[in-house]
């Protein structure tokens, strides 16, 4: 059997298969090819999901942190040995390399022993009061949360979700992307497999709108968690509105990268090539908007497009790719769209724009220079592996070029000026900012946007404290 062959549903403690339930047939991108037919909730699935967790919740969070802790800890310990199958299941339903699926799984591992330590630190405070009298300040989970994770990372957003709740004492239904579920349901088998108590975690695939209506209708859930495009994370927003809960979102971005006439070049190229290629561009912090000092464009924008025409696309099963296909027939299509829109506005081409290989959904690696502001790609996320150039002269103009658009989630700028490294770094408004580096997640720093690309953030204390609750005890 493999793990596409037992696609299965997580409800109160029991893994459930199609049965008469509706499926989602999940294919192979780099083939096309089916892998297996994913069952998808219906009502009375939800209503069970929404009931288990709320009795989880109630006994989850009277749970010590040494239990949370030793759940959380053996996941990660889990993930540790079982990283190559993992990494195959994820690589062979979502494609991107086998280099790529490791990582993410034990970047996973290492996510879930951070928060195995840091809920033990979930600190309140004690007022200054006259003798006679206390003021406490307390943090509570905030209760059982309702968790959305798109396809993209299908082994560390559904980490994302899981950890710090877990770790806070909340219970949670997870509803991953139907196109990579084998992934989730490991990391859910995981911690599962660790010890976590039966209710804590349900793990459901279904309509998406069906589901969230569901779920986000219900005063069962007190936190909504979603990452995703901002359309829908808006929507999602109005949704959880009716009930005032509490949210985090991390929603789309259009990540522009400012590379001033100073940078180290070989270095700014080889960095953000491999970057760019990442994922084949299927990432929310992915280096998009290139915006390349006059003194060193034409250098540039040569140099950059000879090291992404060297790109080995394929399988990522083949240990040899260094960049997989896309994750569905949806982003070569609006590749194709986009970049046809560029060229028409006078944007040239260098390298790529076109599909590559008969089968599977490969794109090439794609470099468009001197792209206007007027190219719909200029503003629309590509979501692919597709740089688009255009030159600046002054810091101010970058800065406004940078800031145009109302996302705000990464940002990028590479100087040997420590001076203008500072400056730039104040003057972009994103909720990470990589100067001289692409790195932007790490298990003990933030991860989250501002303006449209969404509010609070998942990792470090702060993806913790947003799953508490603060509450002020007065007594007499």
């Amino acid at each position: 059997m493999t793990a596409h062959s037992e696609l299965k549903l997580y409800i109160d403690g029991e893994w459930i298969g199609a049965g008469k339930r509706r499926v989602h047939r999940v294919v192979n991108p780099a083939t096309g090819g089916a892998l297996g037919d994913l069952p998808l909730v219906d009502a009375t699935d939800l209503d069970r999901a929404l009931h288990a967790a709320d009795r989880a919740f109630r006994q989850w969070k009277r749970s010590t942190t040494e239990e949370r802790a030793r759940v959380l800890k053996g996941a990660a310990q889990l993930i540790r040995q079982r990283v190559d199958h993992i990494a195959r299941v994820a690589t062979l339903e979502e494609g991107k390399t086998l280099t790529e699926t490791r990582l993410e799984a034990l970047v996973t591992a290492n996510l879930f022993e951070f928060y195995a330590e840091e809920c033990r630190r979930t600190y309140g405070r004690v007022l200054v009061r006259p003798t006679g009298t206390r003021s406490l300040v307390v943090k509570e989970p905030v209760g059982p949360v309702a968790a959305f994770a798109p396809w993209n990372f299908p082994i560390g957003n559904p980490g994302r979700k899981l950890g710090a709740p877990v770790a806070a004492g909340c219970s949670v239904i997870l509803k991953p992307a139907e196109e990579a579920p084998a992934s989730a349901i490991e990391v859910v088998r995981a911690l599962v497999d660790a010890g976590l108590p039966a209710g804590v975690v349900q793990l459901v695939f279904g309509v998406p709108d069906e589901v969230s209506r569901h779920l986000l209708a219900s005063p069962i859930i007190r936190k909504l968690s979603f990452t995703g495009s901002t359309a829908v994370g808006k929507h999602l927003l109005a949704l959880a509105a009716s009930t005032v809960k509490r949210t985090t979102m991390e929603l789309g971005g259009h990540a522009p990268v400012i590379v001033f006439d100073d940078a180290d070049l070989t270095r700014t190229v080889e960095l953000l090539a491999a970057s760019k290629c990442r994922n084949a561009g299927q990432v929310c912090v992915s280096p998009t908007r290139f915006y390349v000092q006059q003194g060193i464009y034409e250098r540039f924008a040569a140099a950059f497009t000879e090291r992404l025409r060297k790109v080995n696309v394929g399988d990522g099963l083949v240990e040899t790719t260094q960049m997989g296909p896309m994750a569905n027939p949806r982003r070569p299509a609006a590749m194709e769209r986009l970049i046809a829109d560029a060229v028409a506005c006078g944007s040239k081409l260098r390298t790529g724009g076109e599909r590559q290989g008969k089968e599977g959904f490969f794109w090439q690696p794609t470099v468009l220079a001197d792209v206007p502001a007027s190219a719909r790609i200029m503003s629309e996320e590509p979501f692919g592996p597709v740089a688009v150039l255009t030159p600046f002269s002054t810091f101010e103009e970058a800065v406004e070029h940078a800031n145009r658009l109302p996302y705000g989630l990464a940002a990028y700028a590479f100087t040997e000026s420590a001076k203008r490294a500072m400056l730039i770094g104040d003057a972009i408004e994103a909720g990470m900012v990589g100067i001289n580096t692409v790195g932007m997640a790490a298990a003990d720093s933030p991860f989250g946007g501002v303006k449209e690309s969404g509010h609070g953030a998942e990792d470090g204390p702060e993806g913790l404290d947003a799953c508490l609750v603060t509450k002020a005890i007065h007594q007499a």
